[in-house]
C-alpha cells in the first residue's frame, strides 16, 4: 500500500510539474486566444478588410503614414485613410502620421511641419514616422543629400520629446541593400531589390554607405536622449542581433519593430538559434511585433485576408514552438523559439502599449 502510495504521489508530481510547464509557454492553438498588435501596418482604402481579419486573430493595430516618393499617395491621403479607419474601429486601430519633405527648402518648412503635426495630434494620432527618402532620396538645394541628423530636424524632435509623442524611423535599408543580389541572405530582399533597383544602394555606389546611414541615425540619437524611439524594421540593424543589443544598450529610449524583417531572424536563428532566442529575452522589454502588411484596396479581400492570416500564423508558431520551420523567405530549416509566455505577451502587446501609450 505505501508503494501504491508512494507512486501515486509521483505521479501527482510529475503532472503538475508538466501543468507548470505547459503554462509557462503558449501553444500554436493559443494563437487566436491571445490579443496581440501588429504596430507596423498600411490600411490606405477605405473598406474593412483589414480590420476584420484582424479580429478574426485578435490583433490590434497601427497603421502608419510613410512620405513615399513620387507617384504614391502623399501624407495627407494616407493620413485620411489613417483617420477614418482609426475613427471607425477606434478600439482597433491607431494611426502614426508623417511629415512630407517636398517644401524642404522653404524657409517656413518647419513653422508649416510644426503646424501640420499639431493637426496630426489634435485628430488622434498617436506618433510620428520619418522614411528612408531623409538619407537616401531627398537632396536640399545644393544637391546634397538630407541626412536625419540634419540641424533644420533638431525643432522637429525636440517638440517630439517635450510632448511625449514616440518617433518610428525607418533609416537607411537592409545590409543586403548595398551587396549584389546573388549574395543577400534573405529571399525577400533579393526580390524587394530586384523590382526597386532606385533602392537598390549596391548600384549606387555615390551614395552613402549602410555605415553612414547608421551613424546619422546613431547621432540624432545622440543629439535626443529622451525621444521616445522606435527602430523600425529592426533598426536596419536587422543582419545581426549582435549588433542591434549594441545600440539597444547605448540608447535607453530606443526600441524596434520586426516589421518585414522576419526572413532575417529566420536566418540568424538558422545560424545560431540558442543566440537569437538569448537576445529575444533578453530584450523582451524593448521588441514589438510588426509585419508592415498593408492594403490599398487593390488586391481581392479574400486573398488579402488569407495573406495575413498565414503570415500572423506563421510568425506566432516561430516564436511559440519548437517545430522545425521553413519559409520561402530564405533557405534552410531552422527551429522555433518557443518563447516564455511573458516575452510573447510582451513582443505582442505589452511593449506596444508602453512605447506608443495606445490600447490602454
Amino acid at each position: 500500500m505505501k508503494l501504491l502510495y508512494f507512486l501515486f504521489t509521483l505521479y501527482l508530481l510529475a503532472a503538475c510539474g508538466q501543468n507548470n510547464e505547459n503554462e509557462a509557454y503558449y501553444s500554436l492553438d493559443d494563437f487566436d486566444q491571445v490579443e496581440k498588435v501588429d504596430v507596423h501596418v498600411h490600411i490606405r482604402t477605405e473598406r474593412d478588410a483589414f480590420v476584420e481579419q484582424a479580429r478574426k486573430d485578435n490583433f490590434k493595430l497601427l497603421t502608419v503614414v510613410v512620405d513615399h516618393s513620387a507617384g504614391m499617395q502623399d501624407v495627407r491621403e494616407q493620413f485620411r485613410y489613417g483617420m477614418l479607419q482609426a475613427n471607425a474601429h477606434p478600439d482597433d486601430i491607431a494611426c502614426v502620421t508623417a511629415f512630407s519633405m517636398k517644401e524642404w527648402d522653404d524657409p517656413h518648412w518647419t513653422q508649416q511641419t510644426l503646424a501640420w503635426l499639431d493637426s496630426c495630434f489634435e485628430a488622434g494620432a498617436i506618433g510620428l514616422k520619418v522614411w528612408k527618402n531623409i538619407g537616401m532620396v531627398q537632396r536640399d538645394k545644393d544637391g546634397a543629400l538630407v541626412m536625419i541628423d540634419d540641424p533644420k530636424l533638431d525643432t522637429i524632435f525636440n517638440v517630439q520629446t517635450q510632448r511625449n509623442i514616440p518617433v518610428m524611423g525607418h533609416l537607411g535599408e537592409p545590409k543586403n541593400c548595398w551587396l549584389p543580389v546573388e549574395q543577400m541572405s534573405t529571399n525577400n530582399d533579393k526580390r524587394y531589390f530586384t523590382n526597386n533597383p532606385q533602392y537598390h544602394m549596391y548600384k549606387h555606389p555615390e551614395m552613402p554607405s549602410y555605415e553612414e546611414q547608421i551613424a546619422a541615425r546613431d547621432r540624432m540619437l545622440e543629439k535626443n536622449p529622451e525621444l521616445t524611439f522606435i527602430g523600425a524594421h529592426m533598426g536596419s540593424l536587422e543582419w545581426s542581433v549582435d549588433e542591434l543589443s549594441k545600440r539597444l544598450d547605448q540608447f535607453p529610449n530606443m526600441s524596434v519593430d520586426m516589421a518585414a524583417r522576419m526572413g532575417q531572424l529566420f536566418y540568424q536563428t538558422h545560424e545560431d538559434r540558442e543566440k537569437v532566442r538569448d537576445f529575444f529575452i533578453k530584450y523582451q522589454d524593448r521588441l514589438l511585433y510588426a509585419t508592415d502588411m498593408g492594403d490599398e484596396g487593390e488586391e481581392s479581400k479574400e486573398e488579402l485576408q488569407q495573406s495575413m492570416h498565414n503570415t500572423w500564423l506563421r510568425d506566432w508558431q516561430y516564436f511559440t514552438t519548437e517545430d522545425s520551420l521553413s519559409s520561402d523567405l530564405i533557405e534552410g530549416k531552422f527551429q522555433g523559439l518557443r518563447l516564455p509566455r511573458e516575452v510573447i505577451d510582451k513582443i505582442y502587446s505589452k511593449n506596444a502599449r508602453t512605447w506608443f501609450s495606445v490600447f490602454q
